[in-house]
């Protein structure tokens, strides 16, 4: 039986982890919370201090899980006065999921008279996804790419790096 050489295996599987590092996520806003009405003690930045703690990128999904109420997507003027007679986005089925399909912000309100108001509006900022030169090139001292993160999803990519290159080095040891 003929021997298949490693090295270009290993080398074919190397270059392939390449394609795993681009992966979408998808935030559950508010976490156990979901999409409500703050309380007094909560302050009306609960939800921008929780999207804060995110870092979102183009291709990511935010879900929204809400009962009795309403989510809209706006622009900024209407973020400012809590009112859209015209929203980019309407949902009020409880179970909301929207697509950040372009770097920038988004704006978020209630729907619900009263409650952006209160405190239930939110602004996120998504990030444009680096090209796959942009390493080399990447000028750390530019402010706006000091981005820091407490998500788990952030390191899911190396993850599933790491964990594909166990198999594949799994794999290539069978030959």
């Amino acid at each position: 039986m003929a021997s298949i050489p490693k090295a270009p295996l290993l080398m074919l599987l190397l270059f392939s982890l390449h394609f795993f590092t681009v992966i979408s996520v998808e935030f559950l806003v508010g976490e156990e919370h979901g999409w409500a009405l703050p309380s007094s003690k909560e302050g009306d930045q609960r939800y921008n201090e929780w999207a804060s703690k995110h870092r979102f990128k183009v291709g990511d999904t935010i879900h929204f899980k809400y009962q009795k109420d309403s989510i809209m997507v706006v622009t900024e003027e209407e973020y400012n006065k809590c009112h859209s007679s015209h929203p980019i986005l309407f949902s009020n089925n409880g179970d909301t999921i929207v697509s950040l399909d372009r770097p920038g912000l988004f704006f978020f309100i209630s729907g619900v008279t009263g409650h952006c108001e209160r405190g239930q509006k939110m602004i996120i900022k998504v990030l444009e996804l680096p090209s796959p030169d942009s390493g080399a090139g990447h000028n750390s001292t530019d402010p706006s790419n000091n981005t820091t993160s407490n998500s788990s999803a952030d390191s899911s990519s190396g993850v599933l790096e790491m964990a594909a290159l166990t198999v594949g080095l799994f794999i290539v040891s069978l030959f």
